[in-house]
């Protein structure tokens, strides 16, 4: 034991210290899987945990830094093989790892073992993790226990290596099972994704490699963002970390997803937070990668744009998954084919399917620790494992669209209208407007921020979205107004639930979104809120009927908006504040 064996070790330290485990790394994929079990090695047990970097990884760039930031303690791959461990734990083997010296627990770092890499395991046959080339030295099979996700993977590991079944154990899944543990918690997972009041989340997930998502159709989530009304839906990236790592961060979010991501795209940074937006999601489009499959595990609505014929054994869970699970036409309508698979979606279709690679869920991390306690020479506990629930999503935003593409419809509510006017109910659907645009759905609405001269002359609402901005509201109206003479509309926000609006004519209002009893005031977009005023103007709406206020309508989302004019002097028609 390294500590306990080490009189300064001993002097110095300040837990108790009993065992030492070596957590093995090689990418930030199996980095990140270590994580989801480590807490199964409990401190008041006297387990100290070390990290390592196995090095030889071709998607290795930047894992020293992520585990800095973790506050991890990280040992040099020289300095972890010259010293004795109690234990050591691994989520990808490599034959190198044999120099470890301590007892060494592998497992999957994805949903069963089912890729097919040659350049790792030797052979076309064989999925990674499973191989003779990984798992044996001159033909002694050096892990001490080699976990299964599922007792399947024995009839695998008989073809593949024979010789390593009697270390052998199934453990089932400890990452689904972490999932599946958090489900309750998926209102709070969904927030952050702005998936609220109605609007719907669509997870975009691609693997690394030619034959994923993002290698087949890399400009699938721009058409996503732009082909799916803004207010109803939300698009979230979750991409395999290799990617990242191969491609770095400039390559694949400053440029392949810089359009999607100024357009709304949201995107799902790699060490934190996949498991909670499959938590959060309504669909998943995906492929054969882990993350899809956990998705269709959850039972959501699945559509695969790729499925990795050709580098996944066609034997797998995942092979039959790919087979089976609906497909996505990245060339059609994406809009209509997610409402049609939703509609068309039958609860549980494809759960015999993942549950022959997702097995134990509700065993799996008590498994899991008593495989690592039994290493130890531990006994196994009767109290139950501790899990936590997955971290909260932190997604990263783009600057937002400042052009938009509005459609709309109004309805006269005469059932509820007062005796001076109809109450008029407005829908609006917008889409950001994206780079080769050319032929609009309807009318252009855009934000101050926008810098093309030609798209801010051709709009028919300009808002500006800064409460805080300069000059105040009623000057910076004015002034939009006399630079565009056209204009229908010009919205200042003033918070979250009140904006000062400019009509054509210009006529001064403030818009606050109604709040009813025991309920929080409503946010309002001001985009949304000019929009709804021009759609209203452009079905014969007259400013002396605002005072009965509008109701504005956002996919499921409704809005009642009330309307008041300064009371320092006369207005039009809407009450004065």
């Amino acid at each position: 034991m390294l500590v306990s064996d080490s009189p300064e070790g001993s002097r110095w330290g300040t837990l108790r210290t009993d065992f030492e485990v070596l957590a093995v790394v090689r990418t930030l994929t199996s980095a990140t899987r270590l994580l989801d079990v480590l807490p199964l090695l409990r401190p008041e047990h006297g387990i100290q945990v070390s990290f390592t970097i196995n090095p030889g990884s071709a998607f290795a760039d930047g894992l020293p830094e992520y585990l800095g930031s973790l506050g991890v303690r990280v040992l040099s791959w020289a300095e972890a093989t010259s010293r004795r461990f109690d234990l050591a734990v691994a989520a990808a083997v490599h034959a190198d790892m044999r120099h470890v010296d301590a007892p060494l627990v592998v497992m999957p770092h994805g949903a069963g073992y089912n890729r097919l890499v040659p350049a790792s395991t030797g052979d076309g046959e064989s999925p990674a993790g499973l191989s003779r080339r990984e798992l044996t030295h001159d033909g002694r099979v050096f892990p001490a226990a080699i976990g299964l996700s599922h007792e399947e993977q024995w009839d695998l590991l008989a073809r593949t290596c024979p010789e390593a079944l009697p270390v052998s154990v199934v453990i089932g899944d400890p990452c689904f099972s972490r999932i599946v543990l958090s489900l309750s918690r998926r209102r709070r997972y969904r927030q952050p994704f702005g998936a609220l009041h109605g609007r719907r989340l669509v997870v975009v997930s691609s693997t690394w490699s030619e034959h994923s998502l993002l290698g087949r159709h890399p400009d699938l989530p721009l058409r996503l963002i732009g082909e799916l009304p803004a207010d109803e839906f939300v698009v979230a990236v979750v991409l395999h970390p290799n990617v990242w790592n191969y491609h770095g961060p400039f390559n694949v979010r400053d440029r392949l997803l810089a359009d999607a991501l100024d357009a709304g795209l949201l995107i799902v940074p790699p060490e934190r937070g996949w498991q909670a937006a499959l938590i959060a999601a309504d669909w998943v489009v995906g492929d054969h990668g882990s993350v899809s499959f956990y998705g269709a595990g959850l039972d959501r609505v699945t559509l695969l744009a790729a499925t990795g014929e050709g580098e996944v054994d066609p034997a797998s869970p995942t092979a039959a998954f790919a087979r089976e699970a609906p497909r996505l036409d990245p060339d059609g309508d994406l809009y209509a084919q997610l409402l049609r698979t939703a509609e068309e979606h039958k609860p549980g279709a494809l759960l015999p399917i993942t549950a022959r690679s997702l097995g134990a869920v509700d065993e799996s991390p008590r498994l899991l620790r008593d495989l690592l306690y039994a290493q130890l020479g531990l006994p196994a506990s009767a109290e139950e494992p501790v899990v936590r629930p997955v971290a909260d999503p932190r997604p990263e935003f783009g600057p937002g669209p400042t052009r938009w593409d509005v459609t709309g419809s109004v309805v006269m509510d005469e059932a509820t209208a007062s005796a001076r006017a109809a109450v008029a109910t407005v829908t609006v659907r917008r889409f950001p407007v994206l780079p080769g645009h050319e032929e609009a759905r309807g009318f252009y609405a855009v934000t101050a921020d926008e810098v093309d001269l030609r798209h801010r002359a051709g709009a028919e609402v300009v808002v500006r979205t800064d409460p805080f901005a300069e000059p105040a509201a009623p000057a910076w109206a004015a002034e939009t107004a006399g630079e565009l003479p056209g204009l229908s509309v010009a919205v200042a926000a003033l918070d979250e639930g009140r904006h000062l609006v400019r009509l054509r004519g210009g006529i001064l209002l403030e818009a606050s979104a109604v709040r009813t009893w025991g309920t929080n005031r409503p946010e309002l977009d001001p985009v949304v809120l000019g929009c709804a005023l021009h759609l209203w103007a452009m079905a014969g709406g007259r400013p002396a009927t605002l005072g009965d206020g509008i109701r504005i309508r956002t996919g499921e989302r409704e809005v009642a908006v009330a309307f008041t004019t300064d009371s320092r002097g006369p207005g039009p028609g809407p009450r004065r504040g």
